[in-house]
């Protein structure tokens, strides 16, 4: 009993972490859209999400007297620690890029191709072959992509190839920082003020040759009177991803890398509708039924791993009694007096 109620608990908070995570998501989104209408330097932007990390997150931790990290090893720094902090930084400039150039409703359904980059580098890096079922689940996704693709009002190619690119670095990153928080035994938000502070140091060389210097010599930009405006949208879309970016770590603690798939594809369906409606992007019914099609494409595919996942722990795992919780496996067999838990 006790059991359950503990479960119960943690699935409201999880519930309660996902609501946060997409609102906060949708929000920026919707933000940044109309910030890039008097401000068009999506470098800056970025560097106003890393640095909201860097500066707003240390204060909260000591706050909840989140531990400080033992000394990360050099291994670690370089293998794990530095390519997730470029891929954060990264990820995140190429994605305000795509919201510059297309609608917020076609970036978010290119990003949808995510399963598919994830199943091709899994072959490729870790040699893993997929079931029939989920391979058939790629193939809606791509479909619904390119009817979107050819039907999208606002198209640009350059803004089609961003979302992409981040699509890419996102699929990395996400099983990087599983894999650091694992190797490292370090607390998720530590992990996330290190990437923060690191990708900040990383993009600033590049946001001052990139942005900063037309900044300074864009005469309109510097006279006109909107400034009280763009810093007041720039700072609101700033703190948002850093909220967003604790509830998007916290999830990913929280449960398995399939539930965060799930998760994430659905703050994917909430913030193409939503923004749709927020927005009033102009669509066609061509366009909606490509991003109908990519959505129900995704769900097709975290269903099929889903059971692929369940069908592998039956052949791999026999237990005498066990609960599927949230894709965990908790076994009740004993060895040697203790409980096993098989995750």
């Amino acid at each position: 009993m006790a059991l359950r109620r503990d479960l119960s608990k943690e699935m409201w908070r999880i519930v309660l972490l996902c609501l946060l995570w997409y609102t906060s998501s949708l929000l920026q989104n919707v933000i940044n859209k109309h910030l890039f209408q008097y401000f068009p330097y999506p470098t800056t932007v970025s560097m106003g999400h890393m640095l909201a990390v860097a500066v707003l997150l240390e204060p909260v931790l000591r706050i909840w007297k989140v531990p400080r990290p033992e000394s990360i090893d050099r291994r670690h720094l370089l293998v794990l620690v530095l390519p997730l902090a470029f891929g954060k930084f990264f990820s995140s400039v190429s994605a305000e890029f795509s919201i510059l150039k297309v609608s917020v409703s076609f970036a978010h359904t290119v990003k949808a191709t995510m399963p598919i980059f994830t199943v091709f580098l899994s072959r490729l890096v870790l040699g893993e072959k997929q079931t029939t079922k989920i391979y058939l689940s790629l193939c809606p996704i791509i479909c619904g992509v390119m009817i979107a693709t050819m039907t999208e009002l606002s198209f640009d190619f350059l803004g089609l190839i961003a979302a992409l690119v981040s699509t890419i670095t996102f699929a990395l990153q996400n099983v990087y920082s599983k894999k650091a928080l694992r190797d490292i035994g370090i607390h998720h938000l530590r992990l996330l003020l290190m990437l923060g502070q690191l990708g900040a140091l990383m993009l600033l060389p590049i946001w001052v040759f990139l942005d900063f210097r037309r900044i300074i010599h864009d005469s309109e930009l510097m006279a006109s009177n909107m400034w009280t405006q763009i810093l007041t949208l720039l700072f609101c879309s700033s703190f948002l991803n850093f909220c967003q970016n604790i509830f998007a770590f916290s999830v990913l603690n929280l449960v398995t890398p399939l539930s965060y798939s799930i998760a994430n594809a659905t703050k994917r369906i909430v913030v193409i509708f939503m923004s749709l409606l927020m927005l009033k992007n102009p669509v066609t019914v061509t366009n909606m039924m490509g991003m109908a099609l990519a959505v129900f494409g995704v769900v097709c595919y975290n269903l099929s791993k889903y059971e692929a996942s369940v069908q592998k722990r039956k052949d791999y795992l026999p237990m005498v009694a066990s609960d599927l919780v949230d894709g965990r496996l908790i076994s009740h067999e004993k060895e040697n007096g203790h409980v096993m838990h098989q995750v």
